[in-house]
């Protein structure tokens, strides 16, 4: 057994054990189902216990869980749409779990109406007028996705990947990708946290639920989003629990995920989460070319990954108290995280390293603070601040040219640049985000969110010993200013905004006549504004609409450079964009029955597109610019279908026109039109679809028990690799249709408390490759622990 699975292993049955020892005592549970006077079950019903924040919320099959902090008497209030609110209480006894059922009667102002079924808080968020896909996690909880594979079962969401665990990857939401999607944890961007915090490694278990706002974002997360945005919502829990859980699978691929909390006797609360993975990925490659000396020609074999290996880690401990009369919420909160990735390839794959490394480390500290009702009834203040330090290397020192057989030849150049390099990128970062709401009526809400961002980029290259510290400053000021009414009974939503970006650089520019560095200060300022509407036909059926001008503030590596393949550039101006959705939805009950559907159309005008293109001093090496004007236009509809907690069936199809709307390059005298005008954009797909089939079972292998079956499928269109305009149809490159399909089979024992699954991905071990032809992993099996105590 290797050393790193047996750690893993070690470290998984220690917390079971500690569990037991610090949790497992001190809990207080009352469970239960909720239900209407037929006797159908009744979601998203709030119970609540009055003058704390201890809560939950009903699931689909109407039953409830909540964790009490000790024994005692106790009152629950029970409210929905809909229905007569009701107050009972009870009794709980520590390490005894009281069961309850409770019937609810119809509200007689509302009998005269349509009927009102209570809604999961899912459901309420994606009836916003946003453009808004909710996505629960729990139906995943027991498999081995990480947050991006999640996310790739969203209509209008398509996630590339160039290879398997830790790979980089390109996220697109309605056409827009890159850096013009944001992402957020709990409404904080993941990049304050560090580099190594990305999608494509963060565990499903430490996301409660998902939130992917599209081409309209609202002021609250105080973002420079142009295509949309991801916000990732943790466990809300008050009381104790602990989630971890371990898996283990092909390519040497281990995934440990740890997050829980524990309560004081005095009301301190500690929050604790982590996760580590490790992957050889070391998977087959197929078909490619190399040279036979036997035959005397090139040929085609299958060879694997031999300098691929992966390594990510990241622990956060936050510490604070909660339902002060100064502070709602106050938790301070340190984290660390870290990458060690060896380099492949590039982006063709039949340039082979076999010596590039990159590796990163970031530290962070955090403050939280909530007070509702601060000063006067109704105004809410919401306030973050951290300090971050983000470091990573990346080495290229090997002067040998590599082959997919391993085998490789001394050469005078080093693999990626012409010379060997040590490049280290030093980026301390300060932010600031402060959101004050106030609710003024039922009618009349207003929101102002104001987000400071400062950060220092140092990169330099080790190896030369007299390179000039010549760091960069990026700063930006970000104001958003929302008013929202509530018209018609709540029938009628309107939501206006505005938006402040200010942006500021500071950068010492190199006078190639005297040598010296002059150094050059610049600021930017830019406006923009939207609105989001809703109106209710029926209780369930509804249409929205939303517009935004949008801008996408420079980041520090397209203003900066990153110290080896990318060159500063300067005279960057942000992207900016015109986004509009338009879209309906409607849900509805049959006895045990649920439907959601709901569909939209989207509109993007982007400006200013900034892309990485050659630079024309140094083919080596690329830089950031302003190239190109992006028109992108599509549909989307979504099918959600589950009866009780039985069977849970989703399915979706994306289809996106983008073309290059820029007549005339930049820089020519306007009179000769680009040949690729109006052209769909090349690598990106423009046809793809998801289903999913979920089928539970409870007490099959005993009382307590649930057995599952997750059965998923996804479909791509094939699309042009390159530029559909030049070359004949025949000589053009392509990425085939892609059709690849899971399937995991999991059991949990007394209440969710013990879990296993097995799981296998790409089961037809069909060939995939998704960004720029680069081949995925074939079929891999993992098997998953999973422990969860509450």
């Amino acid at each position: 057994m290797h050393s790193g699975r047996f750690f893993y292993l070690v470290f998984f049955c220690f917390i079971l054990h500690i569990s037991h020892r610090t949790l497992g005592q001190t809990t207080a549970v009352v469970s239960g189902v909720v239900q209407s006077e037929e006797g159908n079950a009744l979601p998203g019903v709030s119970i609540l216990i009055p003058n704390t924040i201890l809560g939950t919320v009903t699931g689909t099959d109407g039953s409830f869980t909540l964790n009490l902090p000790q024994a005692g008497n106790y009152t629950l209030n029970l409210s929905s749409v809909g229905y007569s609110s009701q107050s009972r209480d009870i009794t709980v006894k520590t390490d005894k779990e009281l069961k309850i059922k409770f019937i609810l009667k119809p509200d007689a102002k509302n009998m005269a109406e349509v009927t009102i079924h209570g809604k999961t808080e899912n459901q309420e968020i994606k009836e916003q007028a946003f453009n808004v896909n909710a996505i629960e996690t729990r139906q995943f909880a027991n498999t081995t996705a990480d947050l991006n594979q999640v996310l790739n079962r969203t209509a209008g969401v398509r996630v590339r990947e160039e290879g398997g665990l830790g790979s980089d990857f390109n996220f697109a939401i309605n056409g827009l990708s890159g850096k013009a999607i944001k992402f957020f944890i709990d409404g904080i961007p993941t990049e304050v946290m560090g580099s190594s915090m990305s999608l494509n490694n963060i565990p499903v278990n430490l996301a409660e639920r998902m939130e992917v706002y599209k081409g309209v974002v609202p002021v609250s997360l105080g973002s420079d989003a142009l295509g949309g945005a991801v916000n990732i919502i943790t466990s809300q829990r008050i009381n104790n629990y602990l989630d971890a859980s371990y898996s283990y699978g092909s390519f040497d691929t281990q995934r440990l995920a740890l997050t829980g909390q524990y309560t004081t006797a005095k009301g301190l609360i500690v929050k604790a989460s982590g996760f580590a993975n490790h992957s050889d990925n070391n998977y087959l490659m197929r078909g490619m070319e190399i040279w036979d000396e036997a035959q005397y020609k090139y040929v085609n074999k299958d060879f694997r990954r031999f300098h691929d290996q992966y390594r990510s880690a990241m622990g956060q401990l936050e510490a604070g108290v909660i339902n002060k009369k100064w502070a709602d919420v106050l938790f301070l909160g340190f984290s660390y995280s870290g990458t060690m990735q060896n380099i492949q390839t590039g982006t063709r794959q039949d340039v082979v390293y076999g010596g590039v490394t990159k590796d990163g480390h970031a530290y962070n500290a955090s403050l939280r603070y909530r007070k509702d009702n601060l000063l006067v009834k109704g105004l809410n203040a919401n306030v973050f601040a951290s300090r971050s330090v983000d470091n990573y290397v990346v080495t290229d020192t090997s002067s040998y040219k590599y082959y997919w057989d391993g085998t490789k030849v001394k050469t005078s150049l080093a693999e990626i640049n012409a010379s060997r390099s040590i490049t280290r990128i030093n980026r301390p970062r300060t932010f600031l985000r402060a959101n004050l709401g106030y609710q003024l009526s039922d009618v009349h809400s207003f929101n102002l969110n104001y987000t400071f961002d400062h950060l220092r980029n140092e990169n330099y290259d080790e190896l030369i010993t007299d390179h000039a510290d010549i760091p960069g400053i990026l700063k930006k000021n970000i104001v958003g200013a929302a008013y929202q009414q509530n018209l018609l009974n709540n029938r009628l939503t309107n939501t206006f905004f505005g938006k402040f970006y200010g942006l500021s650089i500071q950068q010492s520019r190199y006078i190639s006549v005297t040598g010296e560095y002059n150094k050059a200060n610049d600021s930017q300022n830019y406006y923009g504004y939207g609105l989001a509407s809703r109106f209710k036909i029926l209780a369930d059926l509804g249409v929205k609409a939303s517009f935004e001008k949008a801008y996408r503030l420079q980041e520090v590596g397209e203003m900066f450079g990153n110290g080896y393949t990318v060159v500063a550039n300067l005279d960057l101006k942000p992207e900016s964009s015109q986004n509009l959705n338009i879209g309906t939805y409607y849900g509805f009950n049959v006895d045990k029955h649920r439907f959601f559907i709901e569909g939209s159309w989207f509109y993007r005008n982007a400006h200013d597109f900034i892309y990485a293109v050659v630079y024309k001093s140094n083919s080596s090496v690329s830089r950031y610019e302003n190239t190109s004007k992006v028109k992108v236009n599509g549909l989307e509809g979504d099918l959600k279908y589950n009866y009780g907690d039985l069977l849970y069936i989703n399915a979706n199809l994306s289809y996106q026109k983008a073309i290059n709307n820029t007549k005339y390059s930049p820089g020519s005298s306007g009179s000769t039109t680009e040949a690729t005008y109006l052209n769909k954009i090349p690598n990106q797909p423009w046809l793809f679809g998801n289903a999913d089939l979920i089928i539970g079972k409870n007490n099959i292998l005993g009382k307590n028990s649930r057995m599952q079956l997750n059965l998923g499928t996804q479909y791509v269109h094939w699309f042009y690799l390159t530029w559909e305009a030049f070359g004949s149809k025949a000589s053009k490159s392509t990425i085939p249709d892609q059709y690849i399909h899971n399937v995991s089979v999991s059991n949990s024992w007394q209440n969710g408390r013990y879990n296993i699954s097995l799981e296998c991905r790409n089961f037809t071990n069909n060939l995939a490759f998704d960004n720029f032809r680069l081949q995925k992993p074939g079929r891999a099996f993992s098997v998953k622990l999973r422990y969860f105590l509450k």
